[in-house]
């Protein structure tokens, strides 16, 4: 049996594309949306990129949420498949959580060769890529544990599950499930 949530409130936004925007109007009629400052859950129109987009508008914000998307972009591993059968806030209610954008609310830090850091947060991946016409030399830590003293190479992609389908596989690193609680490190020659 699934687990009911019980989100009072409810925000809608949408990517500018006619799809998501046609999709957006017709909710619109149907259902009473909270402002997303407001709102316990956000159902997000559109595809990957607008989810993403989205989810890191939260995180700049300070206020994360509950996502729910529905693909109304290209390819949407993100998202749900838009289904007229069944009302939209019942199957916001009944949705599997599936957290794999954040471990542990945990930002990204790289720190530069002379010594500058840099932190934000990586939903999809990080990629680290080499500005000179020399290979790039990365020492890569984890938790404060150096995996690697010296990874040679143009630059490395460390991609989240969902970002692994992405970039990563374009790379030739693996896909990882959406609910593992691993990282790939994807060297790029």
């Amino acid at each position: 049996m699934t687990k009911r949530h019980d989100f009072r409130k409810l925000a809608l936004t949408a990517s500018p594309h006619d799809r998501a925007q046609d999709a957006a109007q017709a909710l619109t009629e149907a259902f009473s949306w909270s402002p997303i400052a407001e709102a316990d859950a956000v159902v997000v129109l559109g595809g990957d990129g607008f989810m993403l987009h989205t989810l890191h508008a939260m995180l700049d914000s300070g206020r994360v949420i509950p996502a729910y998307g529905m693909n109304l972009g290209t390819v949407g591993f993100l998202m749900n498949k838009p289904k007229s059968n069944r009302v939209l806030v019942e199957r916001v209610a009944r949705a599997r959580p599936l957290a794999v954008f954040f471990f542990n609310d945990t930002a990204t830090t790289a720190v530069t060769q002379d010594g500058r850091s840099q932190e934000f947060y990586a939903i999809n991946e990080v990629s680290l890529l080499r500005e000179t016409r020399q290979t790039a030399k990365i020492e890569v830590t984890v938790n404060g544990k150096v995996r690697i003293d010296e990874l040679v190479c143009d630059g490395v992609l460390v991609a989240t599950p969902s970002g692994s389908t992405a970039y990563n596989l374009s790379a030739n690193g693996p896909i990882l499930p959406l609910d593992s609680k691993m990282l790939a490190l994807t060297p790029i020659s």
